[in-house]
């Protein structure tokens, strides 16, 4: 609301709800002497995680299909896709050049990940949603390496861990606490859950073979595909899959609830018993009402759906709507460039004879620049000079306000162009004329040579996309009025205001700096506080449990559990026993032979 167009993205909006729901997931914890890292209630308010997920990539899916693009529809989409996206990396060069059907069946694959697979994130077998887990991670990863996407992915792939248990995770650190023993012949409940889960793969891959007739080609040594439905076919499948898919999750929701209680109730002591009762309601109650309130926005993929609803969520959702905690996804709805990437290219000149390009930092230019990696930062001006190019500079009234700041020669505003300023080539006066040219854009292809370095574009010029203006300069005057950007009087702030002093220090510090170095080196700050607190809490003394060779204190071999030991055990126990004597004798010999073993083996 603040940044305006600048901030008006659907990642903005997801990390405002996944920043909402994580005061849910990890609220600050009011009796620090008491805190555990186990909670009754853990299970349901991470269960929303896994609902946005769902609703992120589900909807995802769905738009590319609604909104009839043809490029979706012909499974061509990514054979534009990588060349037109607003910032490519080097790998997206590589990705554009790989066969059409491979591309084709690169859709069909996307279609699966995000329209079938997401209904796994409720099912009851674990392994399906590991599978689920994998899935996505797997399509996130490949995106962040052929586009600069800032930090969407690594978002999603954050949420996607509520796929994830205790078990899985330790299994990555080393830390399983089960250990899982071959039996035969398997139970009834393993038999039946392996049968529900290679049908459940039979069926996926039966679904995309029929829906998308894929066929393999023997002769071209290909794979063919196409969509085998109609649009009418496919809204009606929506029609009929919305609202069951709403009580799916209201079942799995009263399913972590309900067992999220039986966990209250084994809690031990009165007191606690009582307090994990009390904010078992509580944050019940609270995931309740967001579940509730986010169904108004999920069911926008189907207006019919949407309409069914209780008019009361509407109601409830209309109260906080503009708080944005809940929101509507639907990521690249429609394919832009198809007959080429449109850019704008300014040009400056002190005489309006020798100009001179403004490359910028990150957005296709110079046709030798390779593609840059950005992530996981997002340079909103070179994003905002993409989403001018698609339509007339009047549709951007910003664009009229940045030529105006060039031409005064705003030290703010050049440094978005560039950092360095020996790569601006007006950094020692500003540019008396500026002008704007529509170029198209195309990646080259791996068999194009030239002379010199190769180039990663080829370009052709289409247009004037602004006119020539200057400072007092009547057309500049009149666009600068009609959208009401001119010059206006600063709001007066205390100078010694603690906040502005600490953001303009902040601002000084980093300026030497681009945009991804800076947040990098945050993350890296961060990752490195984190290790430093968990290597802080391991125990002093001893060795680790994974490299200890011979059997401790308290391990199964001390207590007679080993094969040497255990036989050992019951061997004098048996003796005494047929003596006369005492168990606790043999017993105590026993354990004392146990532990001298030990130390021997040491």
């Amino acid at each position: 609301q603040v940044g305006q167009v600048f901030l008006y993205f659907q990642w903005d909006s997801l990390l405002l709800e996944a920043g909402f729901l994580a005061v849910l997931v990890a609220p600050l914890r009011l009796l620090k002497w008491r805190s555990s890292a186990w909670r009754a209630h853990d299970g349901i308010t991470f269960w929303l995680v896994r609902w946005l997920l769902f609703r992120l990539m589900f909807a995802s899916g769905v738009v590319k299909l609604t909104s009839r693009c043809p490029t979706w529809w012909g499974l061509t989409a990514l054979t534009y896709h990588y060349e037109t996206q607003c910032i490519p990396t080097p790998g997206a060069w590589f990705a554009h050049q790989l066969p059409v059907w491979f591309q084709k069946f690169s859709v069909v694959a996307t279609y699966v990940i995000e329209i079938a697979i997401p209904l796994l994130f409720f099912a009851p077998i674990r392994r399906l949603r590991l599978f689920a887990f994998y899935s996505q991670v797997l399509l996130q990863v490949l995106i962040i390496l052929t586009g600069n996407y800032n930090f969407f992915n690594m978002l999603t792939i954050v949420l996607a861990f509520s796929l994830l248990d205790e078990e899985h995770v330790g299994h990555w650190l080393g830390r399983s606490k089960k250990r899982h023993a071959s039996t035969w012949p398997p139970s009834l409940r393993s038999l039946l859950s392996t049968l529900l889960e290679m049908s459940t793969y039979g069926f996926l891959l039966y679904w995309s073979i029929q829906y998308f007739s894929l066929e393999i080609n023997w002769e071209k040594r290909l794979l063919d595909s196409k969509v085998a439905f109609t649009y009418h076919e496919f809204t009606t499948w929506l029609r009929a899959v919305t609202l069951p898919l709403v009580g799916l999750g209201f079942l799995s929701l009263s399913w972590e609830i309900l067992y999220a209680m039986y966990r209250c109730a084994c809690v031990r002591g009165c007191f606690w018993k009582l307090w994990a009762t009390l904010q078992w309601a509580v944050f019940a109650t609270a995931t309740m009402g967001m579940f509730a309130i986010s169904l108004v926005p999920f069911t926008y993929i189907d207006y019919e759906s949407n309409g069914k609803l209780w008019p009361g969520i509407h109601q409830m959702f209309n109260a906080v709507e503009r708080f944005q905690v809940v929101n509507s996804y639907g990521l690249f709805r429609r394919m832009t460039g198809v007959g080429g990437r449109p850019e704008v290219v300014l040009e400056g000149s002190y005489d309006k004879q020798t100009w001179m390009e403004i490359e910028f930092m990150y957005k296709p230019g110079n046709v030798s620049a390779a593609p840059p990696v950005v992530t996981p930062h997002q340079p909103r001006l070179d994003w905002q000079m993409w989403f001018a190019a698609l339509a007339h500079h009047s549709s951007s009234p910003w664009f009229t306000s940045f030529v105006y700041r060039l031409l005064q020669g705003k030290k703010d505003v050049i440094r978005l162009v560039q950092v360095d300023e020996s790569r601006y080539p007006f950094s020692a006066q500003p540019p008396v004329y500026i002008r704007a040219q529509l170029y198209k854009y195309w990646f080259t292809g791996s068999a194009e040579g030239s002379e010199g370095p190769a180039p990663w574009w080829r370009r052709q010029r289409v247009q004037e996309f602004f006119p020539t203006v200057s400072l007092g300069d009547p057309t500049l005057e009149n666009l600068l009025n009609q959208h009401g950007l001119k010059d206006k009087t600063s709001l007066k702030r205390s100078a010694d205001a603690f906040l502005p002093w600490l953001l303009q220090s902040l601002c000084q510090l980093s300026r030497p700096f681009s945009g991804p170095a800076v947040l990098w080196s945050l993350y890296l700050v961060v990752a490195t506080v984190y290790l430093l607190r968990a290597l802080g809490r391991r125990p002093r003394g001893g060795a680790p449990p994974a490299r200890h060779k011979g059997p401790r204190r308290g391990d199964p071999a001390d207590r007679g559990g080993g094969d040497k030991n255990g036989q050992v055990r019951r061997k004098e126990a048996k003796e005494a026993e047929e003596k006369g004597e005492g168990r606790a004798r043999g017993a105590a010999n026993g354990h004392g032979d146990g532990l001298r073993g030990t130390k021997k083996k040491k």
